[in-house]
């Protein structure tokens, strides 16, 4: 549920028909706004909202330019540009060593494993993968955009993996790292 909620303003601007982007960005901007202070009162630090914060800053560009010119050429790039800007935005937790996946996994994670070198090298796999997926994404997008596909079928199904692929994925290896933690536990002498 964590990483639905930290995306689910992007997730609501791309159901948005793309006619009405900029009610999908100001609705994007209000749900990141609203996501960031229900996490704040539930204690989450900002670490935790990283995402969070770069959607709210990202959605408040992108309406204010939405609803100055609602035919602006950046209508046709706008799903480009959001991969792009996760992109970014996952990359810089990665550069500066704070994994953006780190500050959720501590949600469901005892304090005690926040230090540990296991715990902080499978978030920087989780978030090089996240980045890794936002930025073909985003090149995808820009290809289809380019061609003129930026509202399509094809258009929405890159924008579904781009989000489906990462996902699967870290369910998948944090199933896998905590089977093999759990075997070499077991295998421990007593």
């Amino acid at each position: 549920m964590s990483y639905l909620r930290t995306f689910l303003p992007w997730i609501v601007f791309a159901v948005i028909p793309s006619g009405d982007w900029q009610w999908g960005a100001l609705a994007a901007l209000m749900l990141a706004i609203g996501v960031i202070a229900q996490q704040l009162r539930a204690g989450a630090g900002p670490d935790a909202l990283v995402i969070e914060a770069g959607s709210a800053v990202f959605f408040a560009v992108l309406a204010a330019i939405a609803f100055a010119d609602p035919h602006s050429g950046v209508h046709d790039y706008s799903a480009a540009l959001s991969s792009g800007i996760l992109a970014v935005i996952a990359g810089l937790s990665l550069a500066v060593g704070r994994p953006f996946t780190l500050g959720i996994a501590k949600r469901t994670t005892p304090r005690e494993y926040w230090t540990m070198k296991p715990f902080i090298r499978v978030n920087v796999v989780l978030t090089a993968v996240w980045t890794a997926a936002f930025a073909v994404t985003a090149v995808v997008l820009t290809v289809l955009d380019h061609a003129g596909h930026a509202h399509t079928t094809p258009a929405t199904v890159v924008q579904i993996a781009g989000f489906a692929v990462p996902m699967a994925f870290t369910v998948r290896y944090v199933a896998h790292v905590q089977a093999k933690a759990r075997a070499a536990a077991g295998q421990m002498p007593r």
